[in-house]
């Protein structure tokens, strides 16, 4: 049986790959991690989501320690999200490690269940500039995981390279526009759906949205081109 798991936050971006994941695996578990973030309310979108979707396996995690050694924007409420970098040319919402522990939580998942295929919804053309978001990283993260467990792993990444109109159109391809884009949370603000329209997180999403919305046969054929190529 073709097994997969899906790091999966409730967000825009990991609805999009677990909505493409269930037209393609025999049968997908979704794994949300609860490290204290800003809002809870994540940890319940992603929970009615996935039972929305027909998740068979959705398994929330408590990895609160990552909130005690991580000092981020998302890790503390006494932070304000700042759409000003740091001196570090990092953004204040970056929580160090998050996709390290992550992707290796996920991989032991995978290893007990008997899934090779671990998918995130990372992105390195269109993203916050996460070091831990990159392509580079996520091959380096691979290989550990293979390593480590003796096992052949594949971690895939379908939005790496789809710029966010990119992504809006996938879930169209897929059929859940709307339900992305009215049930999912990517507000740093904590803000269901198109959001507070203020956080870096939604201007984001919104300007993806905007684009594709006002060039949807261009940007769908951009996404047919890349999606071939990847086959």
């Amino acid at each position: 049986m073709n097994k997969a798991v899906v790091v999966f936050s409730g967000g825009q971006d990991s609805t999009t790959c677990l909505v493409k994941a269930l037209t393609e695996y025999d049968e997908v578990h979704a794994i949300t991690f609860d490290y204290g973030q800003r809002h809870k309310l994540e940890i319940e979108v992603a929970q009615q989501l996935a039972i929305e979707l027909g998740v068979k396996a959705h398994k929330v995690m408590d990895v609160s320690l990552l909130n005690e050694l991580a000092i981020s924007s998302l890790t503390r409420d006494d932070i304000a999200v700042s759409h000003e970098l740091q001196e570090n040319g990092l953004p204040n919402s970056f929580v160090p490690g998050r996709n390290i522990l992550f992707l290796t939580l996920a991989g032991i998942y995978a290893y007990q269940i008997g899934a090779t295929a671990i998918i995130t919804g990372v992105c390195e053309t269109d993203f916050s500039g996460y070091p831990d978001c990159r392509d580079q990283f996520v091959k380096a993260m691979n290989g550990a995981l293979n390593q480590g467990m003796d096992k052949q792993f594949s971690i895939e990444t379908p939005l790496m390279w789809l710029n966010k109109a990119q992504t809006w159109a996938l879930a169209d391809h897929y059929n859940a526009l709307s339900l992305v884009r009215e049930k999912t949370l990517t507000c740093y603000n904590g803000i269901l759906g198109d959001g507070c329209g203020d956080c870096p997180s939604c201007d984001l999403r919104k300007k993806g949205l905007d684009e594709y919305l006002n060039n949807q046969s261009e940007v769908k054929a951009e996404l047919l081109t890349k999606m071939s190529v990847d086959k």
